[in-house]
């Protein structure tokens, strides 16, 4: 009792383990269940104009960091003559390009791909950004005072400062702000900064597939500290409304210039960008790739390494099918997982070929094999004449069906020779045995299964899962200990019971 017990809290214990292996593959790699899906990439090109003063150049371009809702593939940058550097500044990451000399006229692209992830989030901030050293004005502390009024935290004075400053008919500090040399977003900062709130600049980008020369748009990010926990919302200080973060990319988080220019004049950024839907799963290794993810799995083998594991990986699955057709269902098949080598053979040379090359060579080994009973030979000599022959068959067949453009049985060459010269000295073993209907019985049953195998190991669903969530080979081994306790009848036993239902 004891045993019984040990060995099904084992099976569990196995079922368990591949299942969850197979989630937590799932919901950490975000590797999709199915095969076909797709990812959404975006592709940004920065592209940096400016005039060079025939002296050293360097440029130091602001790119995005770590932010929510994407997740960085790769960037890379295109700068003939110059040299390259990625400045990995946690506050302001950089693309800075130097020269000794240029002159005239000059170009620099960046290229950056994004990969939307929605459980990409933004890593948690700990700080609030410095407040300015602000020159109160009078004017300025009469709008602070009279937006505090109407406000309870720092989004809704936010708001309250958009509203002046936004007005139709602004009042007479306002209209005295506007005439300085300040835009309506450093105006907006700076009264932010003066009101004690901490606030930033920001240089977003509206991602739209097929835009071409688009600049940064300037947003206000305004900060707010609730319980100790930090908050911000982003404000165009054109308008009284936070911003959608929907399709926004935050480009420049520095609160400084997007460019900096050592060298040169008249310089402007552009950006372009298109849209592109990638294979999920070539996608999350690019992803994964960077991240060192999949540094322990299958998938950081070489690719012709990983192929074969492609087909090694499905035998399980078919093995599966062998012990329930036999254990259940009770099919008789010559050798026990001789059907799916056989199956895998098939999967090479396409069902119908496979079929038609199987039997044909079998039939024509069976032939051959029966003369040799007659010669009395032993066991080791006649395997290897057989061998021999089925080798000679093979290498008939394939020219054969050359000469009269039947490329599709040159594939033929995939089957296990090994396993088809056992094959027939066991079914030539069983005719003279049992006879011919046994031969037939377990030939037949062998093909049965064998075409049963076929379809579940070349379903792109199973060889997409079992490939990609390896727990499920523990499920699969579950499922053969747990049919391997099976006692009952068998499917094709039940016949034997056919006369007691027709007496009732």
């Amino acid at each position: 009792m004891k045993a019984r017990i040990f060995f099904f809290a084992f099976v569990a214990s196995l079922f368990l383990i591949g299942i969850s292996q197979t989630v937590q593959r799932h919901l950490a790699f975000d590797i999709p269940w199915l095969p076909g899906e797709t990812r959404t990439i975006w592709n940004i090109d920065a592209r940096i104009d400016f005039d060079a003063k025939d002296m050293p150049i360097i440029a130091s371009l602001t790119t995005p960091k770590a932010q929510a809702g994407y997740a960085l593939l790769s960037q890379n940058a295109a700068s003939p003559g110059y040299g390259l550097s990625f400045l990995d500044d946690a506050f302001a990451p950089k693309a800075q390009w130097t020269i000794r000399k240029a002159t005239g006229k000059q170009t620099l692209y960046y290229n950056i791909q994004l990969l939307v992830d929605s459980k990409n989030i933004d890593p948690v901030s700990t700080e609030m950004p410095p407040l300015l050293d602000i020159v109160h004005d009078p004017a300025s502390t009469d709008i602070i005072r009279d937006a505090f009024k109407t406000s309870a935290d720092a989004f809704s004075f936010t708001r309250e400062l958009l509203k002046a400053l936004n007005a139709q008919q602004p009042s007479q500090n306002v209209r005295l702000l506007l005439t300085s040399k300040l835009s309506k977003t450093d105006l907006l900062i700076t009264l932010l900064n003066e009101a004690n709130i901490p606030s930033k600049k920001i240089g977003a980008l509206h991602l739209e597939d097929g835009r071409r020369r688009q600049h940064l748009q300037p947003l206000v990010e305004v900060f707010q500290e609730t319980d100790g926990v930090i908050t911000s919302k982003l404000f165009n200080a054109a308008s009284a409304e936070a911003v959608d973060r929907h399709n926004l990319l935050l480009w420049d988080q520095s609160g400084k210039a997007l460019l900096e220019l050592v060298g040169g004049k008249n310089s402007k950024v552009s950006f372009s960008m298109i849209i592109q839907e990638l294979p999920a799963l070539a996608a999350i290794l690019q992803k994964a790739d960077k991240e060192h993810l999949f540094n322990f799995s299958i998938h950081s083998l070489p690719v012709e390494d990983q192929s074969l594991f492609k087909g090694i990986l499905m035998i399980p699955l078919g093995v599966l099918i062998v012990v329930i057709m036999r254990v259940l269902i009770g099919l008789k098949t010559s050798g026990t997982f001789m059907p799916v080598l056989i199956a895998m053979a098939f999967i090479q040379t396409s069902l119908v070929t496979g079929l038609v090359g199987f039997i044909l060579l079998v039939a024509v080994g069976l032939f051959i094999r029966s003369y040799l009973s007659h010669l009395n030979l032993l066991l080791v000599a006649r395997i290897s004449t057989v061998i021999i022959m089925v080798i000679l068959l093979i290498a008939m067949f394939g020219v054969l069906s050359y000469k009269l453009g039947l490329t599709e049985g040159l594939k033929i060459t995939f089957f296990p020779m090994i396993i088809l010269s056992w094959t027939i000295e066991r079914m030539s073993v069983l005719w003279e045995e049992e006879g011919p209907k046994e031969v037939i019985l377990q030939g037949g049953g062998s093909l049965t299964v064998a075409v049963l195998a076929y379809f579940a190991m070349s379903n792109e669903i199973a060889r997409h899962l079992l490939f990609n969530f390896i727990g499920l080979q523990f499920v699969i081994m579950a499922l053969v200990l747990l049919l391997g306790s099976y006692t009952g009848y068998r499917l094709s036993e039940l016949r034997r019971f056919k006369p007691l239902a027709d007496r009732e």
